[in-house]
């Protein structure tokens, strides 16, 4: 019996650490080595970037900003591989290469730049060329092995693993990865019962599911249907329900307008926070990658008496941290724009505390403009304040703010957003770290923990700004309509209603359909999936819960419990399992995507090593001294 991994989930998380495995298995393993791929995706692509889906669909990142692979700037213990990010893959490709591919691909890949923001299935192409890379860069005793298939249950025999796969023989390896990504789940009760209701009432409800995966057609052309959500998931409804039955968009003397099709609805769409998720930023750092982590540092919040809470005592220094890369791409790139030089304005303002009297007194005298000081509230509720007596009313007061927004982040006199965003990530890396070492309370990771997600989302995870124009243009044309912040909705026997607190007094919207444009929360109580089921009935996997001081529930989180240093999953009892791994989303350790910027020591990248060397360690024929 050969040593043996499998990974479950073959898209982006599952080949980042199969590329992670390869490049340190010389140094770790003595034994040859077989890893199994388990996926019913396109191995590479997985689920989300698989070709089979709208060629419509793009991705939320530019072509230069996106890789998989390790570069200088990652700090890991593993070795450094690099490889080409999407850009310079996409360079790289000559026409003989494109000789088989379909003919709208090969045309779109000769059009992209490095700002172009892809399609998905283009996106599935680079993630193809980067598995068939790692398995051909792969040491010669290592070898990998692709399943086209469901695995549906883990088991353990004799101290190995045994992986049950849909239509093939059960797999025994030593050690199993769980790398599926986003993972579905049975509605929550709230969403069974307004379906029941619904249902009953002969209406239509589209619990919260991946949008390409969603049955659209019982969306009848010209009826009103209420959208649930603002965010990524509504941005692929928008494409589907407009572009994707036949209309489409043409620049005029006024700017971009849609030309309907004739089998497109009208969406009234809301949310708590009420405004779409912030554009991408369209533009690149004119003073470079700012020195951040500088105040939010490990060895700074490690210091900080516990337990710690976030909003209490992180946000200081977080919003410090953030806006730190605001003013470093400001003042170092647009020093026209400001009355001190950085050299001046650097330490008086790394000695100030966030938000003091000293520091708004600073920030007012050495930068004239207000619209280029940070503004931490209007990046969080961008559209409070707005009130309006009928939907009508609201529509140009929503688009004057959408369209600002845009322009911040398409034109280069406002680059800090930039600056802002690259401080972002370092931030969400700490505060991702301190979230897994338990340093919060109970009560602030059940409070707090919720809202950051929520504003990174919001601040750095929008669409490309052609799509904002899109939205714009369809509110132009009176197919989508906003309900401002506050959406709240309920069902009556004549339908659904849709109302928000901007609206007080304003009749509700009314319509038979009701489309929860959102990823289902995360759940292993629900999971649809059948191994996490199977090892949660058996109590091998466990459900964060927080509870207080009395032990009583804060929140269920969903999330599956894992060791933060390694992703080795925590079962019933609070025990980590030596040979078993979860990686993902779905996990109590949240990294920032799967893939990411090139020269930014991204922390999927440094995770993906931490987990790859842990599972290298957890095998028979490892070499721990060399660890």
């Amino acid at each position: 019996m050969s040593t043996a991994i499998a990974i479950v989930g073959a898209g982006p998380r599952g080949v980042g650490i199969l590329e992670r495995i390869a490049a340190s298995a010389p140094e770790l393993l003595r034994d040859t080595l077989d890893v199994h791929l388990v996926d019913p995706y396109p191995a590479g692509a997985g689920r989300i970037w698989r070709d089979a889906q709208s060629p419509l669909l793009a991705m939320n990142s530019m072509a230069s900003d996106v890789t998989m692979y390790t570069d200088d700037s990652v700090v890991c213990d593993g070795p450094i591989i690099p490889g080409p990010s999407f850009w310079e893959w996409a360079q790289g490709l000559c026409e003989e290469d494109l000789a088989d591919w379909p003919p709208e691909l090969a045309a779109e890949l000769r059009a992209v730049t490095a700002s172009t923001f892809p399609s998905r299935r283009l996106q599935s192409r680079y993630l193809a060329s980067v598995l068939r890379a790692v398995v051909a860069a792969l040491p010669d005793d290592v070898r990998v092995h692709v399943h086209p298939a469901r695995a549906t249950g883990l088991t353990e025999r004799a101290g190995r693993q045994v992986l049950s796969v849909e239509g093939e023989p059960a797999l025994t390896v030593d050690t199993v990865v769980l790398a599926s990504g986003h993972l579905d789940a049975t509605p929550t009760p709230d969403e069974q019962a307004l379906l029941e209701a619904a249902t009953a009432r002969g209406l239509r409800y589209l619990p919260p599911e991946q949008t390409t995966d969603s049955d659209l057609s019982v969306v009848e052309p010209g009826e009103t249907v209420i959208a649930r959500g603002l965010g990524l998931a509504f941005v692929d409804l928008m494409v589907l329900l407009f572009e994707g039955r036949g209309g489409r968009f043409e620049e005029g003397p006024d700017g971009l307008a849609y030309v309907p099709s004739g089998r497109e609805p009208r969406l009234v769409a809301g949310s708590p926070r009420g405004a779409p998720y912030h554009s991408k930023t369209h533009y690149q750092l004119r003073a470079g990658r700012p020195p951040v982590p500088r105040f939010l540092t490990a060895d700074v919040v490690d210091a900080l008496p516990r337990p710690l809470e976030l909003r209490r005592d992180l946000w200081p220094l977080m919003a410090k941290e953030i806006a730190f890369g605001w003013y470093h791409e400001l003042f170092l790139g647009h020093p026209e724009l400001v009355a001190l030089p950085w050299e001046e304005f650097e330490p008086r303002y790394a000695a100030l505390d966030w938000d003091s009297p000293e520091m708004v007194e600073l920030l007012a005298a050495s930068v004239p403009d207000p619209l280029d000081r940070i503004d931490f509230a209007a990046l969080d509720r961008p559209f409070d304040g707005l009130a309006a007596g009928s939907l009508e009313e609201l529509q140009p007061l929503v688009r004057a703010r959408i369209a600002e927004d845009l322009r911040q982040h398409t034109d280069e006199r406002h680059t800090p957003h930039l600056g802002a965003f690259t401080a972002m990530l370092a931030v969400y890396g700490e505060i991702t770290r301190v979230q897994g070492a338990g340093l919060l309370s109970a009560a602030s990771r059940a409070r707090d923990l919720p809202w950051w997600q929520g504003f990174f989302n919001s601040v750095a995870s929008g669409p490309p700004g052609f799509r904002v124009r899109q939205l714009l243009a369809l509110s132009e044309a009176g197919f989508v309509q906003f309900l401002g912040p506050g959406m709240w909705v309920d069902l009556d026997d004549d339908g659904f209603r849709a109302g928000s607190t901007t609206l007080a007094g304003a009749p509700p919207v009314r319509s038979t359909v009701l489309v929860d444009a959102r990823l289902p929360d995360p759940s292993l109580e629900r999971t649809a999936d059948p191994l996490l089921a199977a090892l949660r009935a058996a109590g091998e996997v466990s459900e964060e819960v927080l509870r207080d001081e009395t032990g009583a529930v804060l929140r269920r989180t969903g999330l599956i419990r894992v060791r933060p240093a390694d992703g080795a999953l925590v079962d019933a009892a609070g025990h980590a399992h030596p040979q078993r791994f979860a990686v993902g989303p779905h996990t109590t350790v949240k990294v920032a995507g799967a893939f990411t910027r090139p020269g930014m020591n991204a922390q999927s990248l440094r995770y993906n090593d931490a987990v790859a060397r842990a599972v290298l360690l957890s095998l028979p024929g490892a070499d721990s001294a060399a660890a």
